[in-house]
């Protein structure tokens, strides 16, 4: 299994996250995709990455809700190490008007600024939207990017899946909320987006599946995810688990 969204670099990992990354290896995760939140997350981040380099790869972005009116100058320090290469992809990135609207267009040109990179250095684009999602595809079809992106968290509707399609034609990274009790327009939407367009995540620590539902998450959980997507899709286990790691691989181009 590959969890293509995982953040144990953060402070609610006490070592750093070496030991959630071990017991996801043991869990039978082959591999983790670290994507940045800040800039001051870029260091730990880096940190983790350099201890696991067989087991991580890591992409680099500014977080949609720490954008403010000093962004550009953030983006751009992101923009000079994304040159020097060695990224996986660029994120997570996008629009999240959940708790505050302030910077609104702040985010959508930073976003921009960011698809645009991707764009520049050939790079997949890991995208969070919430509560955005008019304006994240606003932004997509002003750009029109040619490089994979990724829907991360996805969490929508069958007509969500399809509003998207309109304007591009991404993945959709699938995490703990698919085991919830609450998620059934999710599971209608898993099969509208296909096995082929489907990446398994945790975004640790957030959003632990049931039956770690309340926990600290952790990539190890990813089997539990992997059995909520193929009870959706009505495919075994093993079919979904060779299936979202190939799209993985192809999305990130991990050998």
């Amino acid at each position: 299994m590959i969890d293509t969204h995982s953040h144990p670099y953060l402070p609610e990992f006490e070592d750093g996250g070496e030991g959630a990354v071990d017991r996801a290896v043991a869990a039978g995760v082959s591999f983790i995709v670290l994507p940045n939140v800040d800039a001051s997350s870029v260091e730990p981040m880096m940190h983790l990455h350099n201890l696991r380099p067989d087991t991580t790869a890591v992409a680099l972005g500014l977080h949609p809700t720490e954008v403010n009116a000093d962004w550009r100058v953030t983006v751009e320090e992101m923009e000079r190490e994304l040159k020097k290469g060695g990224f996986a992809a660029v994120g997570e990135v996008g629009m999240d008007l959940y708790w505050d609207k302030t910077f609104r267009q702040e985010q959508m040109a930073a976003f921009e600024r960011q698809l645009r990179i991707a764009g520049e250095l050939s790079l997949p684009v890991i995208i969070h939207c919430r509560e955005a999602l008019k304006e994240t595809l606003e932004v997509i079809d002003k750009v029109r990017p040619s490089v994979p992106l990724i829907f991360h968290s996805f969490t929508g509707t069958r007509e969500d899946v399809r509003e998207i399609r309109k304007i591009c034609n991404p993945a959709f990274g699938i995490n703990g909320v698919v085991t919830f009790k609450n998620a059934g327009s999710l599971r209608e939407a898993i099969p509208e987006i296909g096995i082929d367009h489907i990446v398994l995540e945790t975004d640790a620590p957030y959003l632990a599946p049931v039956p770690k539902r309340g926990k600290r998450n952790e990539s190890s959980f990813l089997p539990f995810i992997l059995r909520g997507v193929a009870e959706a899709l009505g495919m075994t286990p093993e079919d979904v688990e060779r299936a979202t790691d190939s799209n993985a691989r192809k999305l990130f181009n991990l050998s």
